[in-house]
């Protein structure tokens, strides 16, 4: 099956400080810092959207560092969103933290309404403080929840973290983050099942860092992985991801778009 493919911004997140950062917090402080001033928030974003859109993608996964909820006004949402409608870009998912409680997971439900209701893929610490309150959200928003992997170490400590939730709530597949952990990520696809709402594509080097590199530089199976989602009936998208702190990825991601493009379709040069 050929895969909606888009970019995430979260591979920018060295951007803001000339590709070199000694830890992500480095990156995504600079990257709130930069973009949040209404002053120059028209400008920056669409500086931001038009270098996505040299990508060859009209999706992106829009990581809270470019446009966060706690931070975001109406005016920084009706800019971003006149923004997209003049690129023709589409929002396949938000990517990022979503909150610590029903009032902070409540400001990123208005923001992803207001953006056409991408995916929340991420984090959200209110799902342990207040599951109820978070599945309200999402079914008055109508929105879908997909917890990403980061600390679970096998699939069924991210079943757990589901638990019996609505189908509305699942995981978005972070292969990268499965080979960081030492999990083969085509059998987590598997045996996560319907519960897959979204994919970031990463690669990474080796076991036991996340050190991300380009397709086929590292551990993970890519296109296993996109033969396993194949095989469970998956009918989300693809987001590539690979954001090394100490170099621009550009080439990179062009190169792992050309990639994961030829796999699903041979005849693709």
């Amino acid at each position: 099956m050929a895969y909606p493919v888009s970019f995430n911004s979260a591979n920018f997140v060295a951007r803001q400080v000339g590709w070199r950062i000694e830890d992500w917090g480095d990156g995504d402080s600079a990257t709130n810092a930069y973009y949040r001033p209404i002053g120059t928030f028209q400008e920056r974003f669409e500086e931001l959207l038009t270098a996505i859109q040299g990508f060859g993608v009209d999706a992106f996964d829009l990581w809270t560092g470019h446009l966060n909820p706690a931070w975001a006004t109406d005016e920084h949402i009706a800019i971003a969103t006149a923004l997209l409608g003049a690129h023709g870009l589409r929002v396949a998912s938000l990517a990022g933290p979503f909150g610590e409680d029903r009032q902070e997971f409540e400001r990123t439900c208005r923001l992803a309404a207001a953006l056409g209701r991408p995916v929340l893929g991420g984090s959200a610490a209110a799902w342990t403080a207040d599951r109820d309150g978070v599945v309200n959200a999402l079914e008055r928003h109508d929105l879908r929840l997909a917890f990403e992997n980061h600390p679970e170490r096998t699939p069924d400590e991210m079943l757990a973290l589901i638990g019996d939730a609505p189908p509305r709530v699942g995981t978005t597949i972070d292969t990268g983050w499965w080979g960081t952990q030492g999990y083969d990520a085509a059998r987590a696809i598997e045996a996560l099942g319907s519960r897959v709402l979204h994919v970031h594509l990463k690669d990474v080097r080796e076991a036991g860092q996340h050190r991300t590199c380009r397709f086929g530089d590292g551990v993970v199976p890519i296109e296993a992985c996109i033969r396993a989602l194949d095989s469970i009936g998956y009918a989300g998208g693809l987001s590539v991801e690979h954001e090394p702190d100490d170099y621009d990825p550009s080439d990179e991601i062009r190169d792992n778009l050309r990639q994961l493009r030829t796999w699903q379709d041979p005849d693709v040069a």
